[in-house]
């Protein structure tokens, strides 16, 4: 399965959220691969603590693999098997019973680039065999309305990946500023609906392949909050509120939210991996975030779940 992630500003926890997402699914045993195709800022890296890597690869990464004729005689890009190479002593043993959990991380000194017609025949070739590898591949695009977005909608619209199951998470915060952003990019002129459409997918196949993820919510009754005044939790109680209505009105509402992840102190101090040992014997992250990755992971897993949404 092929999974991308997308937002429409930077800033959403589209990139951590997603790097907890697939070690999550490694964890519960799914093989699972990360590509970063961020193609602006390839950093996925330090998310997963690969020293060598975080601002990635100097050369032979996907910037190199789409554009550059030579890496193509290779068979792929750099790939990193992130359970032996990471720097973080807890992610340097493979957990008995996981999968694998590996990196494809982007050229250090890339950027944005047009797809043309060979990096459009690459990127399917990657992918077809990326996908006959792995339980899951989640690609990390560019954010907004970005090259990479572009690339992946006919990548997908071509025949040799129509029959490979791929699926969207539409990453926002939980505001008023990026409500209306992450739905113009979906449903918006030159989004998600409308560039797939003109690249030959049919648009209610393409619609039920997209869900969206709320991020950094604040949830006025949670424990963390319980030093505020009565008064201020009243007030965020009518901002959860306000924003509800809001989502409803562009269409990010529940009914196409795959799930939320709660505001969490470490992913607001330091972008990495929310371990086990980081809820329980450390007591530094809190178990409701894990709980929400796990939650996530689970439905991008369950054709069921995922279609009864």
């Amino acid at each position: 399965m092929l999974v991308f992630a997308a937002s429409d500003k930077g800033g959403t926890g589209r990139s951590v959220t997603s790097c907890n997402v697939v070690y999550r699914s490694a964890l519960s045993g799914s093989d699972v691969c990360y590509l970063d195709f961020d193609f602006g800022s390839p950093t996925a890296g330090s998310i997963f603590q690969i020293n060598d890597v975080t601002r990635g690869v100097r050369r032979g990464g996907m910037h190199s693999y789409l554009l550059e004729p030579d890496i193509q005689t290779t068979g792929e890009p750099h790939r990193i098997d992130v359970w032996t190479q990471s720097s973080r002593a807890s992610l340097r043993q493979r957990p008995p019973g996981s999968g694998k959990l590996m990196l494809f991380p982007g050229d250090q000194d890339g950027g944005e680039f047009g797809p043309d017609k060979e990096a459009l025949r690459r990127c399917v070739h990657l992918l077809q065999a990326l996908d006959e590898e792995f339980d899951m591949c989640l690609i990390d695009l560019s954010a907004g309305r970005s090259y990479a977005t572009q690339l992946v909608l006919e990548a997908t619209a071509d025949p040799a990946l129509r029959g490979v199951a791929a699926r969207w998470l539409v990453f926002h915060r939980w505001t008023r500023q990026h409500i209306p952003a992450a739905a113009g990019l979906v449903y918006g002129k030159d989004g998600i609906l409308d560039v797939g459409v003109r690249a030959g997918h049919d648009k209610d196949e393409l619609q039920a392949a997209i869900k969206f993820v709320r991020t950094a919510v604040v949830d006025p009754d949670s424990i963390e909050l319980s030093g505020l005044r009565p008064a201020q939790v009243a007030w965020l109680r009518d901002c959860d509120e306000d924003l509800g209505q809001l989502a409803a009105k562009h269409q990010v509402g529940r009914r196409a939210m795959l799930g939320e992840v709660p505001l969490d102190p470490v992913l607001q101090w330091r972008e990495q991996l929310i371990s086990d040992n980081d809820v329980v014997a450390r007591d530094i992250a809190n178990n409701a975030t894990v709980d929400a990755f796990d939650d996530l992971a689970r439905k991008l897993a369950a054709d069921e779940e995922w279609a009864s949404l």
